[in-house]
């Protein structure tokens, strides 16, 4: 397996600071985040992110992205972009900067539920992925669907409905362990092993339910929140004991929200456990 980060988790860190560092610390590679994002007062995560490439003039970065990961002798394990399946404009920019990058994959995200009917959101997602998978095909990359709670695609098995025809070198899935601990969890071993060849690429975050307040029934109110990889709900060790069963190889990325640790001692930490467990 291959380790790299998903930038939404280094919003400190300029695109140059993060790629010097997490090439000083071993990782592998780097998953740029790649959206028009809202100014922030301090850099955060979804806005403000100092590590975000931003998706107007998109095109004429792509030098500096280069330079930029393979300058520090980084691979581009995917592009993180946010554009919806249903913005076929911007769905062809993202697949012609991925290639232009040589970076070979690229994240496009599924419908989001309500208000309209789950079944017109999905027929409509899978329109969009069969019009993607023969433009990624004329770019020669793959379009990504993550599994994400509160989408279309939020467990294996949707994941799978979704893409099940479409040849997965150009449309293929992220197995999301984190988001799963929200919405959509499944057996891991069983769901890689139902995904097959859709199985392209994997992220790796942990969350925490944690009891909140009491509802007016009298009910314990719980709510997820990001945790460090070692404290959530999601066991890392029996998930990549099943990549190891399943004969997984490809990248793994970390987005860690959590913010225990400063940035730096973070994502260092998280490649030496994540090397533990893989074994």
């Amino acid at each position: 397996m291959r380790f790299s980060v998903f930038t939404a988790s280094t919003p400190e860190w300029t695109p140059a600071e993060a790629a010097r560092e997490l090439a000083a610390q071993g990782w592998d590679g780097v998953e740029w985040r790649v959206t028009d994002q809202a100014d922030a007062a301090a850099p955060g995560f979804w806005a403000g992110n100092r590590a975000t490439w931003p998706l107007t003039g998109l095109e004429s970065k792509l030098p500096e992205i280069a330079e930029v990961t393979r300058g520090a002798g980084l691979d581009f394990s995917a592009v993180g972009a946010y554009v919806p399946c249903g913005d076929h404009d911007d769905v062809e920019r993202v697949l012609a900067a991925t290639a232009a990058l040589g970076a070979g994959r690229v994240r496009i995200t599924m419908p989001k539920l309500g208000p309209a009917p789950y079944p017109e959101l999905f027929a409509a997602a899978r329109t969009d992925l069969e019009w993607a998978a023969g433009r990624a095909s004329a770019h020669g990359v793959t379009a990504l669907v993550e599994l994400h709670h509160g989408t279309v695609a939020a467990s294996a098995s949707a994941a799978l409905r979704l893409v099940d025809g479409l040849d997965p070198a150009r449309v293929a899935v992220i197995h999301d362990v984190g988001n799963l601990i929200h919405e959509g969890h499944e057996d891991h071993r069983s769901a890689f092993e139902l995904l097959g060849p859709y199985l392209a690429h994997v992220h790796v975050k942990n969350v925490a339910w944690r009891p909140v307040g009491t509802r007016p029934d009298g009910s314990t109110a719980w709510a997820a929140d990001w945790a460090p990889l070692r404290e959530g709900q999601a066991d890392l060790g029996a998930y990549f004991a099943a990549l190891r069963a399943v004969g997984y190889t490809g990248w793994v990325t970390v987005e860690d929200f959590s913010t225990a640790l400063p940035l730096a001692e973070r994502t260092r930490d998280n490649l030496a456990y994540l090397r533990t467990l893989a074994g």
